[in-house]
């Protein structure tokens, strides 16, 4: 059954942090797999978890750094993983499965923002390629171990995807490339690959989320020049419905929520913000609350599963 996109009442918002959505929750002998985990919105879903008593993976494209970051939270497991590189992908997810241990939560969390035209794996556009196709395919690959653990999965999207659907003709943006537009491709393709993952995945007992996490000091802006960060700080400001900027640990609130709370079970395909399960959007809006209807809709979603299997060489 199709869960309905929207609100259940979670009781949690805007200014709930991961200590809020996680009181009570007890993830011990829980094994969590957290993508750029070591910075951001990443580095406080994995201080959450491992505080509520998960052990954590964090697949890291630069260990050393990674290192660093997490060298005072226990709990952790660093592995070296590239997200632009399916060979990476296929490495990484060899050496976990070789460990033969189940995933509980899985969240894909890695992504880039607005970064200047670039072509990553096989020669695929880079936003698109590492928020999307990279997660697609470490998914995949890990599938055996995310099916035995009835793994929730979540996606971080943003509402960034009102700014684009998916350019069914020119995904790769071969034919000029605007980086916003880029970016909103990118997030609605994580939120369409959580409806798909999910109508698959439920007889497993596999379900999958998308997220919006809010307005969040990161260095996921660190293409953006001063100028372009003021210009987007007003856009967002502008919004009717602007919740104002959130500390990481209220940006990653969501995902923690979507990933571990018993509000959703036997629920998912669907996307959430403010620990909530979202509203549609309105027709029209750009960067405000809900999803857009290009972003959850069923067929959208398997179509662009079929197109990312094919794009990653990894059948569905």
């Amino acid at each position: 059954m199709t869960t309905p996109q929207h609100k259940i009442g979670s009781g949690f918002g805007a200014r709930s942090t991961t200590a809020d959505v996680l009181a009570g929750i007890d993830l011990s002998g829980r094994l969590a797999v957290v993508t750029g985990g070591a910075s951001g919105l990443g580095l406080a879903t994995t201080r959450a978890l491992t505080q509520a008593g998960a052990r954590v993976i964090v697949p890291a494209r630069r260990r050393p750094a990674a290192e660093e970051a997490l060298k005072d939270v226990p709990g952790v497991e660093i592995e070296e993983l590239d997200l632009a590189d399916p060979r990476s992908i296929e490495s990484f997810a060899e050496r976990f499965l070789a460990s033969r241990r189940p995933v509980d939560l899985m969240i894909n969390n890695a992504g880039v923002m607005a970064s200047p035209e670039a072509r990553v794996g096989p020669g695929w556009e880079s936003q698109f390629g590492v928020n999307h196709l990279g997660h697609h395919a470490l998914v995949n690959r890990l599938w055996p171990a995310i099916a035995d653990g009835g793994a929730r999965v979540v996606s971080v999207s943003s509402n960034g995807h009102q700014l684009s659907d998916i350019r069914w003709d020119d995904v790769h943006f071969e034919n000029g490339y605007d980086k916003w537009l880029a970016y909103g491709q990118a997030k609605t393709a994580n939120a369409l690959f959580a409806v798909h993952l999910d109508a698959l995945g439920r007889d497993a007992g596999v379900r999958a989320f998308s997220v919006h996490p809010g307005t969040i000091a990161t260095s996921l802006g660190r293409h953006m020049s001063e100028r372009e960060l003021a210009d987007l700080s007003a856009m967002i400001e502008a919004s009717p419905t602007n919740t104002g900027w959130k500390t990481p640990e209220q940006g990653a609130a969501t995902q923690v929520w979507a990933a571990t709370s018993p509000l959703l079970d036997g629920l998912g395909g669907v996307y959430c913000e403010d620990g909530d399960i979202a509203e549609p959007a309105e027709p029209g809006a750009v960067l405000g609350n809900g999803v857009a209807a290009w972003a959850a809709d069923a067929e959208a979603a398997a179509r662009l599963w079929r197109l990312s299997a094919d794009l990653t060489g990894i059948p569905a």
